[in-house]
């Protein structure tokens, strides 16, 4: 279940392209520099279409990420904050799952394969 949706919490970096009631499908876009509040994702695939550096935040933790174009991951479900480290614009697809397949947004977790 989806608390802080970043749809609202961060609408200029998140937008819905598509949904259904088993999958939400989200364009992410940002800009070296560009951060996010925190917000929380249910189970998710992500796919970045660009290249990126990113530096997450959950409560404590924090994960350094660099995923390559078309590198498709699992992000289990989390609750984190976000910030582009790299040099390059992001842009990314997330695939959100719903109902009992879309698990619990923790702190437990972060980042793609966590």
């Amino acid at each position: 279940m989806i608390n802080d949706d970043p749809t609202i919490t961060n609408p200029d970096h998140y937008s819905v392209l598509w949904e259904n009631e088993f999958v939400r499908v989200l364009e992410y876009v940002d800009v070296p520099g560009d951060g996010t509040t925190p917000h929380d994702h249910p189970n998710s695939v992500l796919v970045p279409l660009t290249s990126f550096a990113r530096r997450l935040s959950s409560g404590d933790r924090v994960f350094d990420t660099h995923l390559s174009a078309g590198q498709a991951v699992w992000l289990p479900a989390q609750r984190h904050s976000g910030q582009n480290t790299g040099d390059t614009p992001t842009r990314a697809i997330l695939v959100e799952l719903k109902g009992a397949s879309a698990g619990e947004a923790s702190e437990a977790v972060l980042g793609p394969d966590a």
